[in-house]
């Protein structure tokens, strides 16, 4: 408990520091908001008002202060775009990110151990080779190269699966209670809806993971090949334990905190780099919300989706931190 609580207050404290830098940097960047807001022709004045209603005509300081009383309450202001309360667009948009990066986590969790373990029980054959190949070929092309192959392959090649949007044309939104619609739409025994929300989420999502899902793999496949080698393995081989014994209770999970290590940034960073995703498949999720905020500079938007991340960051960093000292706890001892 004690190493829990450190790590979090650690947290809290970058936390506040992703706050200062973020405020700052958005006060700082030439532009003026107001004025970007209400366009080139609007009076003087009535920029000017916009101004003193969003605190700007105030030292930076007094600012970041008044801005941090409201986040505290958890009032992140209004966006100059959407014209509603920030919190307003997060509770509409963010689902619909974490949609897609929770299918594309599992994918890259389930499908990159898989293909690391296969790559070690077939090491140095055809198999090991491809998904080698595979892996190399993940890791070195961006999420939105594989969104623009799978829009040219299912959407005009072999149009199997949907390339827009969330749900397809004239089908109703469901009832909203987590605003996830594959979720929603379950929960409501609207499994038609369901199953089309689920459609819509394919391509985006296995575009969003091929990059942590190869890289999961390449990761573990060597991690295992070089455990392989150490004398207690050796040493089990030698006593005749089975091959696949060996495999899973005594290699994989030593081999897998480097996999959980990276995979857990990797994870993070996917509502980061969903943006360029959600803009190649047309997808209102959060990324796209923030990149729309930042072209137009729109500063409570901006600090509440860096915000958001951050958050995402540290929540995924501290659940790795468990699951690495269940793993080895050794490293739960040497933190102490």
């Amino acid at each position: 408990m004690k190493y829990l609580l450190k790590k979090i207050m650690v947290y809290i404290f970058v936390l506040l520091g992703l706050s200062v830098l973020i405020f700052v940097i958005g006060r700082v960047v030439p532009g003026d908001p107001a004025r970007l807001a209400l366009g080139p022709r609007t009076p003087e004045e009535v920029v000017q008002n916009l101004r003193e209603e969003m605190n700007l005509d105030k030292p930076i300081h007094q600012q970041y202060v008044l801005w941090l009383k409201g986040v505290t309450r958890g009032d992140l202001g209004n966006s100059l775009i959407t014209r509603r309360p920030v919190m307003t667009d997060l509770k509409e948009f963010l689902p619909a990110t974490m949609e897609v990066a929770i299918i594309s986590a599992l994918l890259m969790i389930f499908a990159g151990i898989f293909l690391g373990i296969l790559s070690t029980k077939y090491n140095n054959t055809a198999v090991d080779g491809i998904i080698r190949v595979f892996s190399y070929l993940g890791v070195a092309s961006p999420a939105f190269v594989w969104a623009t192959v799978f829009i040219f392959v299912f959407g005009f090649l072999w149009p199997i699966l949907p390339t827009m949007g969330r749900l397809s044309y004239g089908i109703q939104a469901p009832a909203r209670i987590t605003g996830m619609y594959t979720l929603d739409s379950i929960m409501a025994g609207d499994f038609k809806t369901a199953a089309d929300a689920f459609s819509h989420l394919i391509l985006p999502a296995v575009a969003l993971s091929l990059g942590g899902l190869a890289q999961a793999a390449r990761i573990t496949r060597s991690t295992m090949v070089d455990n392989s080698e150490k004398d207690y393995v050796l040493a089990e081989k030698a006593y005749g334990v089975s091959e696949k014994r060996i495999l899973f209770k005594y290699l994989l999970k030593p081999s897998l905190i480097p996999t959980v290590t990276v995979l857990a940034l990797d994870i993070a960073a996917l509502f980061g780099n969903a943006f360029l995703v959600e803009l190649i498949f047309n997808y209102p999720g959060m990324s796209k919300y923030g990149i729309n905020a930042m072209v137009n500079k729109d500063l409570n938007a901006i600090s509440a989706v860096v915000m958001v991340l951050g958050l995402i960051f540290i929540i995924v960093n501290i659940a790795i931190d468990l699951l690495v000292t269940i793993l080895d706890p050794r490293v739960k001892l040497m933190g102490r």
